[in-house]
């Protein structure tokens, strides 16, 4: 059985923030290290977006300006394929800029508030100018359990979640969705947004083969993943622990 892995990056040209293309290397190399195929199509401003055409949906981060390019787009052309992606199985990551566009809106500092896609129930909202920055290293504990999430978030707007979204976790050190009720990220059947950048993926193996055994079981139910050394990267995540402890330890 020849496994191929299809991802669609949205707006690489576009939602970039803090190295988030690296999301897509990381699929990408462990993906073919096992043995795996691997296909990467590349969507951007006026592409059509067919739902049965990839497994794997990544929307990276932006300041106001991109994501106020990318909102009206999204809606018009990506929303539909992208909601019937979902329906039907394939994993959809959002980031940052993009984690705040697939929910409901976006009402930035200033201007008209950005419509999102609405495939996570919550909504995101910046206090002003002059408002408090969330930014710095941030480590969370999946709800679902397994080992600590670990990036950085550098972000305005403040998440909330609604009754149909959970979270990805609780926020260990950091601010999360919105500085003030612990939790950071999203999470709803396999559409994941999150503020971890920096990339997330690349200290977060584990995570990163979720998202492709899930995206590889939407046409292989069951499917299972050979383990991997993951040396590099556990000594990645070994260093953002421990300058956390450092910083809270005084």
């Amino acid at each position: 059985m020849t496994l191929r892995l299809r991802i669609c990056h949205l707006y690489p040209d576009l939602l970039n923030l803090y190295g988030d293309r690296g999301n897509i290397m990381v699929l990408v190399q462990r993906a073919r290290w096992r043995g795996i195929d691997v296909a990467v199509d590349e969507a951007r401003l006026g592409d059509r977006i067919d739902p049965d055409a990839a497994d794997l949906y990544f929307i990276g981060g932006g300041e106001d300006r991109q994501q106020r390019i990318a909102a009206g787009d999204l809606v018009r052309l990506k929303r539909g394929p992208l909601e019937a992606a979902a329906e039907d199985g394939a994993v959809v990551l959002a980031v940052c800029g993009g984690y705040q566009l697939v929910g409901r809106f976006y009402r930035p500092a200033e201007g008209e508030d950005l419509p999102g896609l609405g495939l996570l129930d919550l909504w995101t909202e910046h206090p002003g100018p002059g408002a408090r920055r969330l930014i710095g290293n941030l480590v969370i504990q999946p709800e679902g359990g397994g080992p600590p999430l670990v990036g950085f978030e550098n972000h305005g707007g403040r998440t909330r979640l609604g009754p149909a979204a959970r979270p990805l976790g609780r926020v260990v050190s950091g601010f999360g969705n919105n500085g003030d009720d612990g939790w950071e990220g999203a999470v709803s059947g396999r559409v994941y947004g999150t503020y971890l950048h920096g990339p997330l993926l690349p200290k977060n193996p584990e995570f990163a083969d979720r998202l492709i055994r899930e995206a590889l079981s939407r046409r292989h139910p069951g499917i299972e993943l050979a383990p991997l050394p993951d040396v590099l990267e556990a000594r990645a995540r070994a260093a953002v622990l421990a300058r956390v402890t450092k910083a809270e330890s005084g």
